[in-house]
Parts: C-alpha cells; sequence; structure tokens
C-alpha cells in the first residue's frame, strides 16, 4: 500500500466517524517553546488546556513533524526520521479511551477492501501506563486483546507531555510483531525493534508543571475536560505494509536511495553499514530540507536556518564520502518533489525556488570544504613535521565546528595522510559544546502563554475590525486587564504608580492590530456620555488568540469601566502614513518580481509610518543597475496612480488568481485580496492600504543589504519621509558642490578625483615608510646580537606598522642572516593602539628546538596579547605597547635558555 494511500484511509476514516480533516500546520508556528512542530497535537494546544474552545468536538490531521535532537543518529537506526508525517485523530471533551481504542483497533485490523488497513490482529500488542486498569480493560474488552499480549510500563514510556509544562496524560502504545527474525519475544519491553511501535493514544486529562526529565515533574492537577490526542506514525506504518525493513526504504524515501546509487562509485545494501548510513542521510534530510524551505526558511547560522544549513551540509557531506564528487542536489530536490508531490502540492508549486536555496547552499559548502581541506592538510603536515602519527582532537574539533567537517570525513582524509585521530578528545570538546547548547536551550524554554484570562472573551466571538471603512467608532468595553489580570474599573491615579499593561478589549474596533508586517494603529480611546472625562492614549494592539484585539493603553484621565460605551479614534496622520507604509511594500515587492524575476519572493517586512523594509529570496548582491530600475518601476507605478482593490474570495479562486501568499503562513478558506494596478501586483493581506497608488507619494530606496544565506533586504522612505530625505541629499550635494567649487553634476568625477589622489599619496607614504624600514632592517642585520648559538635580530620598529608590513621585513631579514641559527623578532606600535608583532625562525634554529610559534607567545605575554602560525614564521597582535622593550628582552632570556 503506497504512503499516499495510507494517509488518504486514514482521514476518511476518521471524517467517516464525524471528524473535521483539519489541514496540517506549517512545521513553523509562533511558538516560544519550539523550533519545528514536532507533534501533530501542537496546533491543538490552547483548546486542551482549555484557553480556546475548539471550533469541533473531533478533529483529525496528517501533520508534518520535524525532529532534531537527535540528528547524528539519524540513518543508524531503521525507524527514525527528521521529517515524519504524524496522523492523528483528536476529541476535544467528547470520546475519551473507548473511542479512541476502538477507532485505532478497527483502521488498524479491518480489510482493505472495507477501508482498513488490514492488519493480523494477533500480531499487536498495547502497551499501557503503570495503574490504566480501565484501560487493560478496553483493550481486553473492545479489541480482545488477551492480557500477555498487554504491558504495563512507566512513566518514561506510557505518560506523555511536550517536555515542558502545558498538557499532559497516560498513554497506551500500539505495537506491531514484526516476527522472530527481528529479535527475541516478550514484547515491546523485550525488545523495541521486533515490536516495532505504530501508534500512540494519549489520554490528555493533566497538566503537568516544570520538571528536568520525563519522569519528574508535578502534576499540577486535571484539565478542564478530558481529551485525546493521538500519533500513528504513516512512515511506520508504509514500512510494514510494503513489507520492507526500515523506514528508508518505503516508496517515498526509496527514490533517492536509488537516484545516489547510480551515481555513487559504491551501492547501497552491499555490506557496508557506514555506506548504508550515509545513504540513509541523504534520503532523509534531502526530503526534511524541501519541507523546512517550502515553509519559508532560508539556511542561516542559528534557529531553524541553523538546523536547516546543517541537514543541507551533512547531504553534501555524505555525498562525498560515498565517493560523489558531482553537485547532486538539484536531482535530490526533483526527486523529492516527484515522490511527496502528491501529498504536499506547495513542493510543486514552489519548487523553483526550493531547487534554487538548496543548490546555492550546495555550491558555498562546496567553497567551505575547499578552504577546510586547506586547514586539514595544513594540520596534517604540522602533526606528520612532529614526528607525531595522530591529529589532535583540538584541530578535528576546529574543523569540525569551523568547517562543519564530520569527524568520518576528518578520519577518512586522516587515514589517506597515514594518521589517525585522537577521536576520545574531539569528542569531549563535541560534548562540552553540546552542554553548553543544552544549557542554553533549557534556558530559553518556557510554559505556553496562559491565555486562559481571556477565554471567555475569546468564546463570546471576535472583535468586529471596523477600520477597513471608518478611523472612529463607538464601542463597547467587554474587558479590562490590568498586568494580565481581568478587573472591572481603571483609573488615572497620579499619586499611584501606573500599572506596567493596561488593556482594554472591545467589542469592535477600527484600530489595526499588529500583524502581516504592519505595525499597530495609534490614537485614543474616549469616555462617551458620564464617562467622557475618560480618556486613554492607545500605545499597541496586539491580537489574542487571532481573533480578539487587545488596546494596549495609557490612561491619561477619568475612569474605564466595564460594560461603558466608548469612542476609539485612529491618529488620521499615523494610518495615513502606515498605509503609505504597507501600500508601498507591495509595490517594491513587485517591482523586484518585474526586475529579478519571479523566484524572488518575499521573506518578511515591516512597515510603519513613512518607512518600510522588505526581505525576499535572492542569491547575491544586487547591482547598482538593479536597485535603480527596481526603484523606477515603483516609482512609475505610483505615477500610474492605479487604483487599489480589495475584496475577499476563496482561497483556491484567490491562488487561481496569482495572487501571492506568504510560505509558511496558513490562510483560512475565506481571504482577503489586495489588488493594485490589475495585473501590477495582487496579494493576500489583511493590511490597510490607500485608495490610489499615487497616494504613497515617491519611494526613496536607502539600501540593499544581506540579513542571511539567500536573504536580502531592502529599505526604504515613502510619502514625505522620502521627500525630507532627498532634501537632504540635496543639501548635502549643494555643500559638496559649493566647497569643491563646481556644479552639482560634476560633484561625482570630482570627488572621485579626489578619493583617487589620496589613494596615490597613501601608498607613496606606505612605499617610503616601507623603504625606511627596509633600510633599519639592513641596519639591524649588522648589528644582529649573538645569543647562544642564534644570530638574533630583536627590534622595535616605528609606529603606524601593520603585520603585513612586519612580515615583509622578518622576511628580508632572515633571508640576509645565512644559514646560521638565526631569529627575527619585530614589534611596532600600530593604527589604533594595536602591537602588532611577527618572529621568524630559519631551519638551522628550528634544529636546535626554536619555534617562532612558541617564541610569539613570548611577546604576546609582555604586551597583552597573543598570537600562533608555524614553525618557522608566527605573528601576533598586543595592545600594551608599554610593554614592547620587555617583550624583546623576554625573548633574548628565552632563547639564550634554549
Amino acid at each position: 500500500m503506497q504512503t499516499h494511500e495510507i494517509r488518504k484511509r486514514f482521514l476518511d476514516h476518521f471524517v467517516k466517524a464525524g471528524h473535521t480533516e483539519v489541514p496540517s500546520a506549517s512545521v513553523i508556528l509562533d511558538d516560544p517553546n519550539l523550533l519545528f512542530v514536532n507533534a501533530g497535537m501542537v496546533q491543538f494546544v490552547p483548546y486542551f488546556l482549555g484557553q480556546q474552545t475548539p471550533p469541533w468536538n473531533r478533529a483529525v490531521s496528517v501533520q508534518k513533524c520535524i525532529r532534531t535532537p537527535d540528528i547524528d543518529e539519524v540513518g543508524i537506526t531503521t525507524r527514525h526520521n527528521t521529517f515524519f508525517q504524524m496522523a492523528g485523530n483528536f476529541s476535544f471533551g467528547d470520546y475519551f479511551k473507548k473511542g479512541a481504542i476502538e477507532f485505532a483497533w478497527t483502521l488498524l485490523t479491518n480489510p482493505v477492501d472495507a477501508g482498513g488497513y488490514g492488519f493480523d490482529p494477533e500480531r499487536l500488542w498495547a502497551t499501557v501506563y503503570l495503574d490504566d486498569d480501565e484501560a487493560i480493560t478496553l483493550w481486553q474488552e473492545v479489541a480482545g486483546l488477551p492480557a500477555e499480549r498487554i504491558q504495563r510500563r512507566g512513566m518514561a514510556d506510557n505518560y506523555w507531555s511536550m517536555g515542558i509544562p502545558g498538557p499532559c496524560g497516560p498513554s497506551s502504545e500500539i505495537y506491531y510483531d514484526r516476527g522472530p527474525e527481528y529479535g527475541v519475544e516478550g514484547g515491546p519491553e523485550a525488545n523495541e525493534d521486533r515490536y516495532i511501535e505504530i501508534w500512540n493514544l494519549v489520554f490528555m486529562q493533566n497538566e503537568r508543571g516544570e520538571g528536568t526529565s520525563k519522569e519528574d515533574f508535578e502534576i499540577l492537577g486535571p484539565l478542564p475536560r478530558k481529551n485525546i490526542d493521538t500519533g500513528m506514525g504513516v512512515e511506520r506504518v508504509a514500512c510494514l505494509l510494503q513489507g520492507v525493513d526500515n523506514v528508508y526504504e518505503t516508496d517515498l524515501v526509496r527514490p533517492v536511495i536509488d537516484l545516489v546509487a547510480g551515481i555513487a562509485p559504491r551501492g547501497y545494501g552491499q555490506g557496508s553499514h557506514t555506506d548504508d548510513v550515509r545513504y540513509r542521510i541523504i534520503a532523509d534530510h534531502s526530503r526534511t530540507s524541501a519541507i523546512i524551505i517550502g515553509d519559508g526558511v532560508s539556511p542561516g547560522n542559528e534557529g531553524r536556518g541553523y538546523v536547516l544549513r546543517r541537514l543541507l551540509r551533512r547531504i553534501i557531506r555524505a555525498a562525498k564520502l560515498l565517493g560523489v564528487e558531482q553537485p547532486i542536489m538539484a536531482e535530490l530536490m526533483t526527486t523529492v518533489r516527484d515522490a511527496m508531490g502528491p501529498s504536499y502540492p506547495e513542493l510543486v508549486t514552489d519548487f523553483d525556488r526550493i531547487q534554487r536555496i538548496a543548490v546555492a547552499e550546495e555550491t558555498a559548502f562546496n567553497r567551505t570544504l575547499a578552504s577546510g581541506s586547506r586547514l586539514f592538510d595544513e594540520a596534517a603536515g604540522a602533526t606528520k613535521a612532529k614526528g607525531a602519527t595522530v591529529l589532535s582532537g583540538s584541530d578535528a574539533f576546529t574543523l569540525h565546528d569551523t568547517y562543519g567537517f564530520p569527524i568520518e570525513l576528518t578520519l577518512e582524509m586522516a587515514a589517506e595522510h597515514g594518521l589517525t585521530v585522537d577521536e576520545e578528545g574531539f569528542r569531549g570538546l563535541m560534548a562540552e559544546q553540546r552542554a553548553r547548547a543544552k544549557a542554553d536551550a533549557a534556558a530559553r524554554k518556557q510554559a505556553h502563554s496562559d491565555l486562559s484570562a481571556y477565554r471567555d472573551l475569546v468564546d463570546a466571538g471576535p472583535t468586529e475590525f471596523t477600520g477597513f471603512d471608518e478611523l472612529s467608532s463607538e464601542a463597547r468595553i467587554l474587558g479590562i486587564f490590568v498586568d494580565g489580570e481581568r478587573v472591572p474599573v481603571v483609573s488615572h491615579d497620579s499619586g499611584g504608580p501606573a500599572p506596567d499593561r493596561v488593556e482594554l478589549i472591545l467589542d469592535r474596533t477600527p484600530f489595526y492590530a499588529e500583524s502581516g508586517g504592519q505595525i499597530a494603529d495609534e490614537g485614543a480611546i474616549s469616555g462617551a456620555g458620564t464617562s467622557s472625562a475618560a480618556k486613554a492614549a492607545v500605545t499597541d494592539v496586539q491580537k489574542i488568540a487571532k481573533t480578539l484585539w487587545a488596546h494596549r493603553v495609557r490612561v491619561e484621565s477619568g475612569e474605564f469601566v466595564e460594560g461603558d460605551t466608548v469612542v476609539a479614534a485612529v491618529d488620521p496622520r499615523w494610518r495615513h502614513g502606515a498605509t503609505q507604509g504597507h501600500s508601498g511594500t507591495h509595490m517594491v515587492h513587485a517591482a523586484l518580481r518585474e526586475v529579478l524575476g519571479p523566484n524572488a519572493v518575499q521573506a518578511g517586512s515591516l512597515n510603519r509610518p513613512g518607512y518600510l523594509r522588505f526581505d525576499f529570496n535572492w542569491q547575491g548582491a544586487l547591482s547598482e543597475d538593479q536597485r535603480s530600475q527596481i526603484e523606477e518601476v515603483t516609482n512609475q507605478a505610483v505615477e500610474a496612480d492605479y487604483e487599489v482593490n480589495t475584496f475577499t474570495t476563496q482561497l483556491e479562486k484567490a491562488k487561481a488568481m496569482g495572487a501571492m501568499a506568504l510560505f509558511g503562513e496558513q490562510y483560512p478558506d475565506q481571504v482577503r485580496v489586495v489588488e493594485i494596478g490589475g495585473p501590477f501586483s495582487i496579494e493576500l493581506c489583511g493590511g490597510t492600504h490607500v485608495h490610489n497608488s499615487a497616494q504613497i507619494g515617491p519611494v526613496t530606496i536607502l539600501g540593499e543589504s544581506s540579513v542571511g544565506s539567500g536573504v536580502r533586504r531592502v529599505e526604504a522612505y515613502v510619502g514625505l519621509d522620502s521627500f525630507r530625505h532627498l532634501a537632504k541629499e540635496r543639501a548635502l550635494m549643494a555643500g559638496l558642490a559649493s566647497t569643491l567649487k563646481v556644479p552639482s553634476e560634476e560633484v561625482p568625477a570630482r570627488v572621485a578625483n579626489l578619493v583617487e589622489r589620496l589613494r596615490s599619496a597613501e601608498k607613496e607614504l606606505d612605499r617610503l615608510r616601507l623603504a625606511n624600514a627596509r633600510a633599519a632592517a639592513v641596519n639591524a642585520v649588522a648589528g644582529a646580537e649573538l645569543v647562544g648559538k642564534v644570530r638574533l635580530v630583536a627590534q622595535r620598529m616605528a609606529g603606524g606598522m601593520s603585520a603585513g608590513d612586519l612580515r615583509t621585513l622578518v622576511g628580508d631579514i632572515r633571508g640576509k642572516l645565512g644559514s646560521d641559527p638565526a631569529v627575527v623578532a619585530l614589534i611596532a606600535e600600530g593604527d589604533e593602539d594595536s602591537v602588532p608583532f611577527v618572529v621568524a625562525v630559519n631551519a638551522a634554529a628550528q634544529d636546535l628546538g626554536l619555534r617562532a610559534n612558541d617564541l610569539v607567545k613570548t611577546l604576546g605575554a609582555a604586551v597583552n596579547g597573543r598570537g600562533g602560525g608555524k614553525a618557522d614564521l608566527a605573528q601576533g597582535s598586543g595592545k600594551g605597547a608599554a610593554g614592547i622593550d620587555a617583550a624583546l628582552a623576554a625573548l633574548r632570556a628565552e632563547i639564550d635558555r634554549s
């Protein structure tokens, strides 16, 4: 049975049983605890905690999940993926244990022609929590499982939580017996390779507190109602129904392995476990990377971007270790698209962007590998020069940490040089790094934001947003919150300390709540009628549970009472500027796509009155010509005075019209479309906009920069802010023209000429300084002192010399000292209080045991600095110029002792 069919049967089974099918959420959710969605229930957490009322009592989904804590173990075991599909059914206060067991058992054991999976009931086992006698009874009564195929297990195995404060409860897991060829009998307790878990039924009934492990946490009490959360591993079920040995050989993963096997000199399943692991890493990480990129992540150096970068680089490294030297990423992404597309059509529609980002990372990492290889060659050479045969753990760790070399790659390269590697030292340094990372991650974990105080208001219905049609609305106060606690009244009290946060919840409002890159409106809320003396400044507006507008205010006079009628009024100047910024963002997006092509897709934005910031996916900096074109196309559209139309339609219809949507965003069935100039710009957007493009005013692009691998940022002013910026530029140009006594149009040429003359003068000064230094060096050679058996030149040089200058000089001096043992040490007062120093040791002095990389440390200690290098040449820098003479004296003493 193909994986797509397994998904379909699961969804059909539960839809027929009255469940609402809920689409998979993006793997990226706005949750401070999660880097990626790692369980099917994540998007339902507010319902389980009772913070929000679910729109349905029963739901079913197949959720995209990503788990990366054990990324280094991928491919070693045969049942773990970084990306997996979690099929789950959910009950919110509806059915409980009996219903969950019945639904799972019938789907698993019903014949294929009856919509089931057709598993043999005699090969299914169940585990339950230690004291869950009720579940044991139900398994016997509902499923007919004999007592010997039901096992009790502790909290580590059969009590589920997210690992942080939140919902939890005992669970019951379903296992399939793969047969004696996979291990000893005795059920899941005896062998989880033979008995493979396929479904976990969580009886979610409690809320947990803080804790340090799966077994060490406090149960705070029962949830508002009992819920069901289940998770069936689609990949594991596919593995069993397709009769393959592991999850990497199922129909959606095996095509990647087959692709690589057709390219690599060593095949899959040919007796090398190490090679098979590399194949599995490539297969697993390829589809995980495609999913992550598809949901809007680009490679980077922190957070989700770092995880993606690590996955992509592990693919490339594994391929190289298999002997694949050619670029392979484009073909991998194509294979993933073809396999996964039927279930995830966004991989098809967004394929060009996904492939482009993955290929760009491959190209960049191949350059990094080349740099790392040079570092390895230096480390290997230094190891051999010492007469050693073991590459240090420190060198191996530097290769891993700086250049992303896996230890396997370092081991293989070392073997080619006749060396081994201090793996114990390497793993010790890795363990220290992991401990630091784990402590940092633990420090960032926190419980879910407590929204229960707002629950009654959320359940009562959404705030009516009137801001598309008016800037002032009469409204009723539904709730007042002071520092998160609901209160009946809040007043201005000049005699006491002001609360940190006051929020007014209204039944209707013209204030735009921050979202979609547009910051919130500012304005005021005033009392009406008998409470007309009340006035509060609105400083921010945020959404609670995406439906309730919370106005954060500063009470300036009078008092506000729950139930009072008030007037909410947006500052019209603020709103005008905000609409200019937001509409300007749409215009810049459209211009980018016109100039650069359809791959220039939005990756984030921020707009406020008079200013916009737009991030987009693109490799490499824009040329000056491209920037000028983008600015011109944008302003041509402004001048065209395009009409701005907004309307609501079905999501699929909007997409068919070509409306742009943000990657990773979830949209409702009904969406708002903003159309500017017909086909020029059409996007899904809930923000506020101008009525005609001319109202945006001039758009001035301030600059373009990188904000991460494959992501660029454009910043611009609009409207009056654009005019003010241009006025300042004009005044600056006029001042330069006056100073240079040339017309404005000649200023660039005159400045370029002055810069060139300045550079020439600086080069001449550098030449004269170096010539003087070399003359001094000749004198230094003549005055070389004999320290023991070594001819030593240890000298303070003129100020302003760089490390590069010193390196040139020590080379000249060392060459003039002949073949007798010689050491040259030069130190100078450099620029910006730096003290550069360089040491050179010739071959004869090295034979006496002198090393430049040792001697340079002696200099560094005296001038509050440090340095390093090789045996023949080393350099460093310090900050203590007062210690220069002491440094040279210490160097003489060190050589004398040798």
